[in-house]
This record gives structure tokens, sequence and C-alpha cells, in this order.
């Protein structure tokens, strides 16, 4: 008996694979709107400094909105604002000026965009604990749709010990490119050195709901 051509093809092809759903990790965190806990929070960018090491700075004053799932991760928003004008070194000292440098026109004009913004769009989950985080970032007046690899490091529901309520713990880690955003001062030539036009992103950030009423159980 003879088989039609595209039988024997589908019998010989092996089976297409079917991507496993992913689950989200486990956490006793409740569902709900939780805000940033400004004393728990590292906002940091570094910069390729003549090619030699990674400069660093912190920017010291953010607000942050998180409206959390635990059981349908890719459901989540977040929104962040962050103040230009903070931004301050993570290595030497003031009294050299780069603080007022960063600050002003050559850098990130704080007083000509006096915030930073950035609004998630879509939440892909590609571990337990951790998801591709796509949004809009705002930065020197000009907004790009970036992507940020975040890392659930776990939560617990309201309890006696911690005024906050309950609480949520988030690493993010992603890459921008300056000139994207319009800053191009010290860009590096072809044979000189300068500042890298490639930014690391780095955040740690826990996040409180004080109206939270208890534990909430994932999956």
């Amino acid at each position: 008996m003879r088989l039609p051509i595209a039988t024997c093809l589908l019998l010989v092809l092996p089976a297409p694979q079917v991507a496993a759903e992913v689950v989200p990790v486990r956490t006793e965190a409740p569902a709900g709107d939780y805000r940033l806990d400004p004393d728990q929070a590292t906002i940091m960018a570094g910069l390729s400094h003549l090619g030699l090491t990674t400069a660093w700075v912190a920017f010291t004053r953010a607000d942050a909105a998180l409206r959390f799932d635990p059981t349908d991760p890719e459901s989540m928003e977040i929104t962040v604002k962050i103040d230009p004008a903070s931004v301050t070194p993570v290595a030497g000292n003031s009294a050299d000026g780069r603080e007022q440098r960063l600050r002003g026109t050559d850098f990130l004009d704080a007083a000509g965009y006096p915030e930073i913004a950035f609004r998630s769009q879509t939440v892909r989950l590609v571990a337990p604990d951790r998801a591709a985080v796509t949004g809009d970032l705002t930065l020197h007046g000009i907004r790009r749709r970036i992507t940020l690899s975040v890392t659930f490091n776990g939560g617990y529901p309201a309890r006696p010990d911690d005024p906050g309520g309950a609480r949520l713990g988030f690493s993010a880690t992603g890459t921008i490119f300056r000139s994207d955003f319009g800053i191009a001062t010290a860009l590096p030539l072809t044979d000189e050195p300068g500042l890298g036009d490639e930014v690391a992103i780095r955040i740690e950030a826990e996040f409180i709901n004080p109206g939270a009423s208890g534990p909430q159980l994932g999956p």
C-alpha cells in the first residue's frame, strides 16, 4: 500500500515540541496594590569609564506602584518615577563636581527633564520566579521600549513585626544605550576612549502593602 507523500513526512518528522507552562513560584504574600519602600530600594546605572572600569551612579529618590497577583504574574503592572536630580556617583565625592555635571545639561538635564519614568506593558513569565518585563522608559524627554529581567525574591503577608504590612522583594537588571535617549556627551570615538554608550541597570527593591489583611496562597 502506498501512502501519500504528506503522510510519509508526518511519520518521519519529529513531533513538534509544546512549550511547558511555567507555574509561578508559591508565595504567601497576598495580591493587591503595593508601593516601593524607599528605605529598601537601590537603583543604579553603570557605564564604561575609559574602557577600564564601570562607573556606577545611584538614584536616591524614587517612587513605584505595583499591582501584584501571585496566581497570575503576567497580569501584573508596575509604574516607576525617579528624580534625576537625586543622581549621585557611587565612587568619589561631590567635591569633584561630578554630581552637578550628571544633573546638568551634559547628561540628565534634571532641570529640563525632571522625571525619569517607566510603565510596564507586558510581563512574560520565563521561570517560576523570573519574568521579562517590557515597558516604556522615558528618559531625557525621549520614550523607548525596553525589557528588564526581573527576579521575584519572595514575600510574606502582614505580620506584627513589620509595620509596612505585606512585603515583596525583587531584583532587576537591564541594558539601554544612552545615545538612544539623546545623551551623547563623552561618547568614545573609534580611536579615543571616553564614557560608554551602553548603560547597565541594576535594581534591588522591596514593596509594601500596609493595608493587606492576610495571606493569599499561589498555586
